[in-house]
């Protein structure tokens, strides 16, 4: 939920801040339930291979220390809570959250089992970092009231949701979560 993807960003999402409320009631449930809630945002050098300039498919977007890169200011962040980087590696591409964190050892040394997972973008970063949770053995599941695509190909979005489902990722919606939530 960086800057750079809602409205006025870099590579906006079609109502990408929509979702901020909708997280923010996820995150407000997981405080009260004393569970952990984790960020994270992309953090690219401004020579990132993922740049047209270097020969990637996107626009500059959530360059180091810009205000792009920042997350929504509308967004619940509780005190302490881990804002993963990725992608801060100029040769390397890193949609799952995953992918260059210690997201993996965090959620284990927790001992979380199931994440809840919301945010932007459903058919790159949400996709990505679901794929990868399953393959950590985590049970995911995917509000799809607090997602949306950036749909560079205008099925983008549903194509990621079927590879989530065909991964075993289960398709919530917020109510959902916040009930499983609050029971925890």
């Amino acid at each position: 939920m960086q800057n750079d993807f809602c409205q006025g960003g870099a590579l906006a999402v079609k109502d990408g801040d929509s979702v901020v409320p909708t997280l923010n009631l996820v995150i407000d449930a997981s405080i009260r339930a004393n569970l952990p809630v984790f960020f994270t945002r992309d953090w690219h050098p401004a020579n990132h291979c993922s740049f047209r300039a270097q020969g990637g498919p996107w626009p500059p977007h959530c360059v180091q220390g810009t205000r792009g890169a920042e997350l929504h200011p509308e967004l619940r962040i509780p005190p302490g809570a881990p804002i993963l980087n990725k992608g801060s590696d100029p040769s390397k591409e890193a949609y799952s959250g995953f992918q260059g964190t210690d997201l993996k050892e965090r959620l284990s040394r927790l001992g979380v089992k199931e994440i809840f997972l919301g945010g932007l973008t459903t058919d790159y970063c949400v996709k990505e970092s679901t794929l990868d949770a399953r393959k950590a053995g985590l049970v995911v599941h995917i509000m799809q009231d607090a997602i949306k695509g950036v749909n560079a190909h205008p099925d983008d979005s549903s194509v990621a949701l079927q590879t989530m489902r065909s991964a075993g990722a289960d398709m919530i919606d917020s109510r959902k979560a916040i009930e499983a939530i609050s029971g925890a």
